[in-house]
């Protein structure tokens, strides 16, 4: 029996090219192809999730990429920080009587002459970036990459499904054997066959700074050309897995004024140089979540008594750093716990930013230090602010729209879903803020209270939806983020760094990242109850508003999830109250 002509890692073109060629020997028309597959994706799904090619496929790395060859099969994480537009491209062209494609291709492989065979489809293009924030924890290495494979082919399997009833063109799929690329990895050798490989890799560094991305990640920025899926399946900021042909910069680059090759006007993509930032034309894609991000994650249901269990040696373990601070420690996993659930107008539900006051100076460089290095570790996305009057009149917070190079410049609030802000107001001495600082100023407070970043697009400001965590250390009352809930720090011991085991912070991460995704709800009867405590709350004290009632309630709900249950109970809701009490207690 004879193999097929492409190996799925090493020439994933070819079997584009052989479904292709199958495709239109059946007698399809070509200009049906446009939007749609005609069995080449059906045909990765199965190598990569029923013969579990996906552990194969090498993680595109700024250390990797100095030994991909052009034209493999490789697999990248980051977040959308741009969408430069759409990008035209000749899908389909007549060489002769033959007809081809350049689908997955930055440019041709024959010569296009100009004729009324020439089929022009269109492609989406994504800026990615490493995601803002990311834990060196998190980090997959290509070793750790196979054991995260099987999320993938659970996930993937419905839609291949799908993808295979509406598909036209059914394509069988031999044996796979290791690719060069894999080989090449683990022996840790540079390509002989493909010296100019190494390219793809020069200037990246150079060049961090200004294309927008953190070169200590272990994610370079990537340009991904996204085919036959609908716009509202991405946006802004997310974060996805994507598998695709990395392509090579060189060819583009000799080829860059071929006829018809890689648009019809002027080039969208002259301010992302190939040779800094590389190429994916991808196949399959996957958005990513805080689960996706956790190692050795268990894929078990999280029962009341695990939860119960994890969940008082988490909190042991935050009152200790905190100076044996009960009181803080519970807001402080509250706070960890919270997310916007839902959008009331501009009120955003679930939040809980949470501000710690009673820190100075030598107080932070303690207990403030020992806390930022704890959410490192319990946190995928984490990120820190040091505010001071010189870093809020020459920072950009906002993301800004460039036209001259059509790029959208990202600022430091712009961040993934689920991020974990910290900012340390003890540096705030007095000075004179200028118009940026004031600004800056204002999106920072817009983003505490509305949980939305202003972009700006010169002739146009938009608000932007998202979910941040925001804990704020000052002295006082902070002036400048107004936070939902103001806790007084009172250690009663100095930071004790006690030790923790790798199985210990596996357990945390997994429950702060699966008990916040819990659903949660209201009894009838305990609504009641809830609704007489709040009246009774708000007759004793006039100065409680709405916004302390709806705080109150978001703090029962986190109480609740906190122990793994998914309805407010009796005994939580007095937790709360106790909780709020003692806080109330420390004000006055």
């Amino acid at each position: 029996m004879v193999g097929p002509q492409y190996d799925f890692l090493s020439n994933p073109l070819g079997a584009v090219r052989s479904t292709f060629d199958t495709a239109i020997a059946a007698g399809t028309d070509p200009s049906s192809f446009e939007g749609r597959d005609w069995g080449a994706i059906s045909l990765f799904r199965r190598f990569l999730f029923d013969q579990s090619g996906i552990s194969q496929v090498p993680l595109l790395t700024p250390t990797s990429i100095r030994f991909l060859r052009p034209h493999t099969l490789v697999l990248y994480r980051g977040m959308i920080q741009d969408m430069p537009g759409n990008e035209f491209y000749v899908g389909a062209y007549k060489d002769g009587s033959v007809w081809r494609t350049n689908k997955f291709m930055d440019v041709s492989q024959y010569p296009i002459c100009s004729s009324a065979d020439a089929r022009i489809w269109e492609r989406r293009l994504l800026y990615c970036v490493p995601v803002p924030g990311l834990s060196p924890w998190t980090e997959v290495s290509a070793e750790e990459f196979g054991n995260l494979s099987m999320d993938w082919m659970s996930d993937s399997r419905e839609k291949r499904r799908r993808d295979e009833e509406s598909s036209d063109t059914p394509v069988s799929c031999e044996e796979v054997h290791d690719s060069p690329n894999t080989k090449r990895m683990r022996e840790g050798e540079h390509s002989s066959t493909a010296p100019h490989s190494s390219g793809a890799a020069t200037g990246i560094v150079s060049t961090a700074t200004r294309l927008g991305y953190d070169i200590g990640s272990n994610s370079p920025p990537c340009l991904v050309k996204i085919y036959d899926s609908p716009e509202s399946e991405m946006k802004l900021n997310d974060i996805f897995e994507f598998v695709g042909i990395l392509t090579s910069p060189e060819l583009q680059e000799d080829n860059e004024d071929s006829d018809l090759s890689n648009g019809f006007s002027e080039d969208p993509l002259r301010h992302f140089p190939p040779n800094q930032v590389p190429r994916l034309h991808c196949f399959i894609h996957k958005k990513l979540g805080i689960q996706d991000f956790l190692k050795n994650n268990p894929t078990v249901e999280p029962k009341l008594d695990l939860v119960k269990g994890i969940r008082e040696s988490l909190l042991r373990h935050l009152t200790a750093i905190l100076g044996n601070d009960d009181v803080t420690s519970h807001f402080i996993l509250l706070h960890l716990l919270s997310k916007v659930h839902a959008r009331d107008n501009d009120l955003a539900v679930g939040k809980l930013s949470l501000n710690l006051t009673c820190f100075k100076k030598e107080t932070v460089s303690v207990f403030g230090k020992q806390l930022t290095h704890v959410l490192k570790n319990l946190l995928p996305f984490t990120f820190c602010i040091p505010l001071t009057v010189e870093y809020l009149n020459t920072v950009s917070l906002a993301p800004k729209k460039n036209y001259d190079t059509n790029r959208l410049e990202t600022g430091v609030l712009q961040l993934a879903e689920g991020s974990h802000l910290i900012v340390d107001e003890t540096k705030l001495d007095a000075g004179t803020l200028n118009s940026v600082g004031v600004e800056n100023c204002r999106l920072l407070k817009n983003l505490m209270e509305l949980q939305q970043v202003e972009y700006d697009f010169k002739y146009y400001k938009m608000e932007m939806k998202t979910d941040t965590q925001l804990l704020i250390l000052s002295e006082g009352k902070s002036n400048i983020l107004p936070a939902d809930v103001i806790v007084p720090f009172h250690p009663s011991s100095n930071s004790c760094s006690e030790a923790v085991t790798v199985e210990d912070l596996e357990a945390w991460r997994w429950y702060l990242a699966t008990v916040r995704q819990l659903p949660h709800s209201i009894e009838q009867e305990m609504q009641k109850e809830v609704e007489r405590d709040l009246v009774a709350a708000r007759q004793e004290d006039r100065s409680l508003g709405p916004q302390d009632l709806s705080r109150l309630l978001t703090m029962g709900r986190l109480m609740s999830l906190s122990y793994g249950e998914t309805s407010l109970s009796l005994e939580h809701w007095q937790m709360v109250k106790e909780l709020e009490r003692l806080r109330r207690q420390r004000l006055q």
